[in-house]
């Protein structure tokens, strides 16, 4: 791998280690505020909001730019969302904005890949890039649950500067306090990656024209045989996925009665299973053989079903980490397959974009429909009960497309060769 490859791993650490403590801390900052109970769970589809709504502009701004400046401006815009957090705006409304600075992070952060590694190297890299962003998730999620405990919030209120009151008086304004300094770091990194000399593709003057474009590109996605079918399956697993890191704090609260501290550590498990079967896939599968994956997807959704019956945490740590395992070994070689179709189809920025669409967009779907339901009474179970179902029953609708558009691929191969044999035989 090249030096550079180092430096994103690194800003993307920082970076993915101080969303996941935010998301932890802020639905802490919901909680401790006496909200309703809908809106914590209104978190997932708040950071997901501009992922949808800027689609059609954050791929190619990514591609008009050099990839190392546009993380580095999303991580600045990121910290404005902290700042408002942390001086009084309201959480749903400051937790969109870091998830701006996110949505125009993502397609600079997976871009590069394509324009500084060959596509030989893309499943590995990815393997390591998703490896190191799920070790953030479960350093992120015991991060930000240690950092509004008792025991670690007690200790950073006691700082006291003279001369300056800075307002902060509760245990998660002093973690968001801590997470700035994290975003900084990660923006610090964001400075010293390459420029990797590729051709920038400026952006049209008219910014409008970009969504026939945008449309365009997401067309061009869905009607590609492998494309559809690698797109389908991230948007399903990320749309699950993102929704389940906020359920499972709900599950662990509702069976095993924990608290957000305690709760995050079980977040964490699943993320150490899905480091594991990432890192596993791409050290075993090859870009061509990433469809094999899909039945693992079932599986996933009916993982997801049975965590209704488990209420003791030696059984569900386990549990998890086979769960996230899965999860892993299949999101790699799809990603992989994706972004090499999509930078082949319409250049790395826009791919990812029309990508980042469809999953976040999904998210955005489940969590909303969560946070209905979570306002008109369904339980934790249910919604474990209801996701598992949606996760079993489409991943098992998206491998039958696929096996039809085998089967017809084989057709029009067997139908050039006749023809081929025809012609030969006149």
């Amino acid at each position: 791998m090249k030096r550079g490859f180092y430096t994103i791993m690194a800003a993307q650490f920082f970076s993915s280690l101080a969303d996941n403590a935010l998301f932890v801390t802020a639905v802490e900052l919901l909680k401790t505020s006496g909200t309703p109970k809908w809106e914590p769970a209104a978190l997932v589809p708040m950071f997901a909001l501009f992922y949808v709504v800027l689609a059609p502009f954050v791929g190619a701004f990514a591609d008009a730019r050099p990839k190392g400046g546009v993380m580095f401006t999303s991580n600045a815009i990121k910290i404005v969302g902290c700042l408002m957090m942390l001086f009084g705006s309201h959480p749903l409304l400051a937790y969109a904005v870091v998830g701006l600075g996110a949505a125009a992070y993502s397609p600079a952060k997976y871009g590069i890949l394509t324009e500084l590694l060959p596509a030989s190297q893309l499943v590995k890299a990815n393997g390591w890039i998703e490896g190191l962003t799920i070790s953030s998730i479960i350093l992120g999620v015991l991060l930000g649950g240690q950092l509004v405990g008792h025991t670690v919030s007690r200790w950073l209120l006691s700082f006291d500067f003279p001369l300056i009151d800075t307002g902060i008086k509760t245990p998660p304004e002093a973690a968001i306090s801590v997470l700035i300094v994290l975003y900084i770091i990660a923006a610090w990194f964001n400075l010293r990656i390459p420029n990797t000399g590729v051709e920038m593709r400026p952006m049209p003057r008219n910014k409008l024209a970009l969504l026939p474009d945008f449309w365009n590109c997401n067309a061009a996605l869905w009607h590609d045989k492998l494309g559809q079918i690698s797109l389908a399956t991230t948007t399903l697993f990320w749309g699950v996925s993102g929704n389940l890191r906020y359920i499972v704090l709900a599950w662990s609260a509702a069976a095993m009665g924990y608290s957000t501290t305690q709760a995050s550590s079980l977040v964490g498990v699943v993320a150490i299973g899905t480091a594991a079967g990432a890192v596993l896939a791409s050290m075993r599968m090859r870009l061509d053989q990433a469809a094999r994956v899909m039945p693992l997807g079932i599986a996933m959704g009916v993982l997801v079903i049975l965590m209704n019956f488990i209420n003791n945490v030696w059984v569900a740590a386990p549990f998890l980490i086979v769960l996230g395992g899965l999860g892993g070994f299949l999101v790699v070689p799809m990603n992989a397959l994706l972004q090499h179709r999509g930078h082949n189809l319409m250049g790395s920025g826009r791919s990812i974009a029309v990508q980042n669409f469809n999953e976040q967009a999904c998210i955005l779907s489940l969590g909303a429909l969560y946070s209905l339901s979570t306002g008109m009474g369904l339980s934790a179970f249910g919604a474990i009960t209801a996701f598992g179902l949606v996760v079993v029953s489409f991943m098992a609708l998206i491998q039958l497309w696929h096996k039809r558009n085998c089967i017809k691929y084989k057709e029009q191969v067997d139908h050039l060769m006749s023809l081929t044999r025809s012609d030969k035989s006149h």
